[in-house]
């Protein structure tokens, strides 16, 4: 039933029956499908669901920004207080009054920065645009002050070199200041936050939370967070929504729906994240608790977490078996230092130091975490391993040290060290079937006498992580996330390796894929013995996945332990 006006009296938007379909070929997706709630005034409203539950197409549909003809929203209202104008239906305000709400009334940070802000336009720039459109600046002198003002508000190093700066220039957490100084230049009286911490570092997202509350207060503004992760919604939310193939399965306040989950979907997001205090022998995903529609094996937390609990004693045993052996790996004093052009013309050469005289060791079927912030030199001493970036030191792989090796001994030798790199979409070839893809490396490396065979084994790949047949002759774009990492595990599979580089491989994916994937890679490790790696920025992820853990910082190790 449509109404007029809200039915909560404190209410900004509120929003009745929205339905927003995506026509394809197989027929209507229901992306949002009869949704209703409201935003009071003032709150932080917390939208969390896995990829393709409807968050995102939720907060596109506010803003009319849905793709058009292949979506449409065909049934509800949109009701928003336009400032001093009294409240108005967005899905029937003409098209030349929404522009004005876009950007003015209602801002959006978008999940990644790098493909929202134009890599052509400096930063200041883009920033400049939304102020000379919306808030009539005298000129783009005023325009300039007031954008390094809001770098400043931002809190981004060096406002003036921000602004001359490209997107490119600039780390994760930058770019992401710089989009919320965008969104925010219009004091908007609603901001739409659509995974803004994805990907960044656990410090930098919580800079990134606490400013955003204190903006939050400061412009006595309401916003809609959305994201996959219980953990960031449980710092910055006063109420949550939780969906589930574009419906809301459960809302309420944070305190009762993190302490008395109700619907079996919810007890499933909450459950798939790792935890620091306890090691399992597997990560609960939400299937454990959600099949389809219907309840799953285990009806709460606690019932999961007694039957898959690992005892001291058997962590004990297992240092034993691994710790008792020769090592497979070691590393020696290595140091990776980039060189750096300064000056007028370039001529002045420095170096950055990414990683600085790191020696130790990894063993026969042990899992080692690499645990630090971006710019700690985790990635770079991974490349330099698999001898991908230049480095001073010794990597002596199985007795042979690889900086002896010639370039055709180095590459039959790769076959045996594998790497998964952190964005599978940018790991695989567009233009390439996933079948092919993961085929290629076993051409190259002459496995199995011709390409029937080669075929075959690729089906038992995909079979073995978890995808069907039909995968074979599909294309990266057609797949999720967590399905395109599969890909990428299968692929790294197909050589029959035994060392195994895993760099940021889940740091993306939703909890709840991400708890599937890194129960895979446990899996494959017991299946086929191999020895890991695992760079992450996320200590609760490393910690469950890890038998021993080296924290960097600066290029340098600076804690070792179990």
């Amino acid at each position: 039933m449509l109404k007029s006006a809200p039915e909560q009296a404190n209410a900004i938007l509120d929003i009745t029956n929205l339905q927003t379909y995506f026509e394809t070929e197989k027929g209507a997706v229901k992306a949002v499908d009869d949704i209703s709630f409201s935003l009071a005034k003032g709150e932080t409203l917390g939208i969390v669901g896995e990829s393709g539950s409807g968050k995102s197409v939720t907060a596109l549909s506010i803003l009319r920004l849905v793709h058009q003809p292949a979506g449409r929203i065909i049934n509800g209202q949109i009701m928003f207080e336009i400032p001093g104008k009294g409240f108005h239906d967005l899905r029937t305000l003409p098209s030349d009054q929404m522009r004005k709400v876009r950007g003015n009334d209602i801002a959006m940070v978008f999940q990644e920065p790098m493909s929202s802000l134009n890599p052509v336009y400096t930063c200041g720039n883009q920033v400049q645009e939304s102020l000379l459109l919306h808030k009539k600046v005298a000129d783009k002198k005023e325009a300039k002050q007031k954008t390094i003002a809001l770098f400043e508000k931002v809190q981004l190093p060096d406002p003036e070199r921000i602004f001359k700066a490209y997107p490119h220039e600039l780390s994760g957490g930058q770019k992401q200041r710089v989009m919320i100084a965008m969104a925010i230049s219009c004091d908007p009286a609603i901001l739409i936050a659509d995974e803004p911490t994805t990907a960044l570092d656990v410090t930098v997202q919580a800079e990134i939370l606490k400013l955003l509350k204190s903006l939050q207060k400061e412009l006595n503004s309401s916003i809609i967070f959305i994201t996959h992760d219980l953990g960031v919604i449980s710092e910055i939310a006063d109420r949550i929504l939780v969906m589930y193939k574009g419906n809301i399965v459960e809302q309420g306040l944070l305190e009762d729906v993190f302490t008395r989950p109700q619907h079996p979907y919810t007890k499933g997001l909450l459950a798939c994240r790792p935890r620091i205090d306890l090691k399992l022998k597997k990560l609960p995903t939400v299937a454990d608790f959600m099949v389809g529609d219907k309840p799953g094996k285990f009806n709460s937390v606690g019932e999961f977490l007694m039957m898959n609990s690992v005892s001291t004693e058997e962590i004990e045993e297992k240092k034993q078996v691994i710790y008792k052996q020769k090592p497979l790996l070691e590393v020696r004093s290595l140091s990776v230092n980039y060189p750096i052009r300064k000056g007028l013309f370039n001529t002045k050469k420095e170096y950055l130091n990414a990683v600085n005289d790191v020696s130790f060791e990894v063993y026969p079927g042990e899992t080692l975490g690499l645990v630090g912030e971006s710019g700690c030199g985790k990635t770079s001493l991974g490349r330099a391993i698999l001898q991908l970036a230049q480095h001073s030191g010794e990597v002596v792989f199985d007795g042979q040290k690889l900086e002896d090796l010639k370039s055709g001994d180095l590459r039959k030798l790769r076959q045996q060290m594998q790497i998964i790199f952190q964005d599978p979409y940018a790991s695989l070839t567009p233009k390439m079937q996933i079948g092919k893809a993961i085929m290629e490396p076993m051409q190259v490396h002459g496995i199995l006498k011709n390409d029937k065979e080669r075929r075959e084994k690729v089906i038992e790949l995909l079979e073995t992580v978890n995808l069907s047949a039909d995968y074979f002759n599909r294309y990266p774009q057609e797949l999720s996330g967590g399905q395109r990492q599969r890909i990428c595990i299968a692929r790294t599979l197909a050589l029959n390796p035994r060392f195994i580089i895993c760099d940021e491989s889940v740091s993306a994916l939703d909890v709840s894929v991400q708890a599937q994937v890194i129960n895979l890679l446990n899996r494959l490790k017991q299946e086929f013995h191999f020895t890991y790696i695992f760079i992450s920025h996320d200590l609760s992820v490393v910690k469950f996945i890890s038998d021993r853990i080296i924290v960097m910082n600066n290029g340098k190790i600076e804690e070792t332990g179990f």
